[in-house]
């Protein structure tokens, strides 16, 4: 085995070291890009109130719709608008099933209503993570 000969300074086991001659190898940490910011859904605070106001004014019928358009956006995960499609699906059928003097179905809609314009205008929140 021949030794070699190693100038002062110079570490073989670090790559990121520059060598007295060579090449230098650029740290991939360093040179990495910028994560992408995440998406947004509401481009000002009146296409919140607006977005918000769909659940609601819509008496839960357009509860999913927020959440389908925030999924296009990739504001959100799938899964959510699918949840809120099937909740909608239930509460509808409740509410067509049950006989009258039962306070179930408006209740079934009101805490549909509260729960998709809570949720929609809490869509751009970055504490928020669930379903993101």
């Amino acid at each position: 085995m021949a030794l070699t000969h190693r100038s002062k300074g110079s570490d073989v086991t670090n790559p990121y070291q520059t060598p007295q001659y060579g090449y230098h190898q650029p740290n991939p940490y360093a040179t990495a890009p910028y994560p992408a910011a995440r998406p947004r859904m509401f481009g000002g605070p009146l296409a919140r109130v607006v977005w918000t106001l769909v659940p609601v004014l819509s008496l839960g019928f357009l509860a999913p719709l927020p959440f389908v358009v925030a999924a296009v956006k990739r504001v959100v995960a799938w899964w959510l608008p699918v949840t809120y499609i099937v909740n909608t699906i239930v509460v509808m059928t409740v509410v067509m099933l049950t006989p009258d003097g039962t306070s179930l179905p408006g209740l079934l809609v009101i805490v549909l209503m509260i729960t998709a314009a809570t949720h929609t205008a809490l869509l751009d929140n970055t504490s928020v993570t669930i379903g993101k």
